[in-house]
């Protein structure tokens, strides 16, 4: 079983925000049934967290039972797709002061999908220049594929190109979630390294800086002035 969980910003209901959020929730469903992966999925409207986001906010960040089960579903997930509208060329600032009210650490490691939508193709970067430094710097795994949908990508005769794209972002959430059995190249050992536990809630990915100041401990690298040829 792989949790899934779904972030969704908009203020609205129905609103495109959700509807990207879905076709991007049945994609990575559809990848992960093919993987053999039964996914549990989980979405989460931060609109109706709205005043326990704010109240947190004010009142020295103490989260109402409502957003502790959202804190304890992000942290239990395997992986997680995130989607915001664009307010003045930057992601929603309920989304953005709802991951503030979120547990410290609580993404680190996650897979993460990144999503947004807009009126015009014009805000397609406020993904790579607000959402995913973000998301990075909580943590998390973000694929290199964000998605990003106008209205005009909703409308007759549009969405072709944004269905390529909700598929090449859904196959790359899934190879970090669940990489394919038998993929060539990859022994069983290294499998079992990789592939995240089931049952026991996500297996927190390696921490590339923690890895690099134990190689630093232990002696187990070449100084970057050595690599120049200087004297240490």
């Amino acid at each position: 079983m792989t949790r899934l969980v779904v972030l969704t910003a908009g203020l609205s209901s129905p609103s495109s925000t959700r509807m990207l959020a879905d076709r991007l929730t049945a994609a990575v469903e559809d990848q992960l049934r093919t993987r053999g992966e039964q996914p549990e999925t989980t979405v989460l409207e931060v609109r109706e967290l709205g005043t326990d986001v704010m109240r947190a906010m004010l009142g020295g960040g103490m989260r109402s039972p409502a957003l502790e089960r959202a804190n304890a579903a992000v942290a239990e997930a395997d992986a997680v797709i995130a989607v915001t509208p664009v307010f003045s060329a930057s992601v929603s600032g309920l989304f953005k002061s709802f991951l503030d009210v979120l547990e410290p650490g609580v993404l680190a490691g996650t897979p993460v999908l990144p999503g947004a939508t807009a009126g015009t193709e014009r805000h397609s970067l406020v993904i790579d220049h607000a959402l995913r430094p973000v998301l990075t710097h909580l943590g998390a795994m973000v694929v290199p594929t964000g998605v990003f949908a106008a209205t005009s990508d909703f409308g007759a005769g549009g969405g072709s190109g944004l269905e390529a794209r909700v598929r090449r972002a859904a196959e790359e959430l899934v190879q970090l979630t669940a990489p394919a059995t038998g993929a060539p190249g990859v022994s069983g050992t290294d499998q079992q390294q990789t592939e995240p536990q089931r049952g026991g809630g996500r297996a927190r990915h390696a921490d590339p800086l923690a890895e690099a100041e134990a190689a630093e401990a232990e002696g187990s690298f070449t100084p970057f002035e050595e690599l120049l040829g200087r004297p240490t």
